[in-house]
């Protein structure tokens, strides 16, 4: 029997609970990535999912220029790491602002954006960088669907692009536009979906034109509709996040997706109560929590019901319990990958099965230097 791609040889010296890196399948991963929109400069990762200085290393080499953060810490995280083009995907707000026209003074080889979808913001935003003698590159943000952030299409976004383009210390830069409410199986009313909520957005961009407003770009979509918007000549960007490590959930929701799971965690049987329990070093802690179960899919026991999960522990029930001891490993698939990482402190990097160096999840911090 071939043994399974995730299995550590060494795995005697990872304490658990663990999260395992796996880099010659994340570098698969992004030159699929790569592969689907034809031409790098239409690919701006979301660095969300991964939050690791060595993932972006590794995407730059591979050719991406350009990446989409959630955070200040992440964007100072990928500027650090000599990223030229970076777009912040949240309206800075508050001491953001201040926070984000340091980044813009600290990396001046880096090209910043953001995002915005309110008046205040916006006139705050240009009132910043106009004293400091600075020009933020900044997207209106349009709500294609989802009602989570952004402006509906329709003359109050006419008038926030006429915002922004008027504004001392603002440059517009396009219109982003995120569909993560997404996210069907059924690829074909997915396709459809995507183009219905795109198509607003595209007659915003020519109604923006037709007033004689520069609209650089269309910056659209995450993962679920990245294959879908990689073929659209309307979209300029596309910025999938989570295809960089893949999880259970993705996998089995999108199956038109061949993508390569690439992080796996490490668990350890830590107790046995009962007859046909395994008590497990995964809790909350550990694995992300906020989906129903089963919040992590295992390989070796693809038949264990999770019956109980608490912060430091996850109770599954087996017929095969009697087949593992106090000790014994488990690898399992998150279902959720990106709340996952940003549970962990540092990853193990597992290379030709053996655990080896250890990566900071720098990004996970709310704050790095600014």
């Amino acid at each position: 029997m071939d043994t399974p791609w995730f299995t550590v040889r060494n795995v005697d010296e990872v304490p658990s609970p663990a999260l395992l890196f796996y880099p010659d399948r994340i570098e698969e991963n992004v030159r699929r990535m790569l592969a689907l929109v034809g031409n790098p400069a239409r690919l701006r990762p979301h660095m969300k999912t991964h939050k690791v200085a060595e993932v972006i290393r590794l995407q730059l080499h591979l050719g991406v220029t350009k990446f989409k953060c959630a955070t200040i810490a992440e964007t100072e995280m990928v500027a650090d790491c000599g990223a030229p083009d970076i777009v912040l995907a949240y309206q800075p707000v508050g001491p953001n602002v201040q926070r984000l026209l340091t980044l813009v003074r600290k990396f001046p080889q880096t090209i910043f954006a953001a995002i915005a979808d309110d008046a205040d913001a916006i006139r705050a935003l240009g009132a910043a960088f106009a004293a400091a003698g600075l020009t933020l590159n900044l997207f209106l943000d349009v709500d294609s669907g989802m009602h989570r952030t952004g402006v509906a299409p329709g003359d109050h976004a006419v008038d926030l692009y006429k915002l922004i383009a008027h504004t001392a210390g603002l440059k517009p830069a396009g219109l982003h536009a995120y569909d993560g409410h997404n996210h069907e199986t059924d690829l074909a009313v997915r396709t459809a979906m995507c183009e219905a909520n795109l198509a607003p957005v595209v007659a915003l961009r020519r109604q923006l034109t037709g007033l004689g407003l520069a609209v650089p770009k269309i910056l659209a979509g995450g993962t679920p509709t990245f294959p879908l918007y990689a073929k659209s000549p309307e979209v300029a960007e596309c910025s999938p996040g989570t295809c960089v490590l893949w999880d259970f959930g993705y996998e089995r929701m999108l199956p038109d997706m061949k993508f390569l799971v690439a992080a796996v965690v490490l668990t350890r049987v830590i107790s046995k109560p009962g007859t046909n329990r395994l008590c497990l070093d995964l809790g909350h802690k550990a694995i992300a929590a906020e989906n129903p179960h089963p919040r992590v899919f295992f390989p070796q026991l693809p038949d264990a019901t999770a019956v109980m999960h608490s912060e430091e522990h996850l109770v599954v029930e087996t017929p095969r319990a009697g087949e593992f001891a106090v000790g014994d490993c488990l690898y399992g698939i998150p279902r959720h990958i990106c709340p996952t990482v940003a549970l962990h402190s540092e990853v193990v990097v597992v290379r030709d099965g053996m655990a080896g160096e250890r990566w900071k999840v720098l990004a996970r911090a709310r704050q790095l230097t600014v």
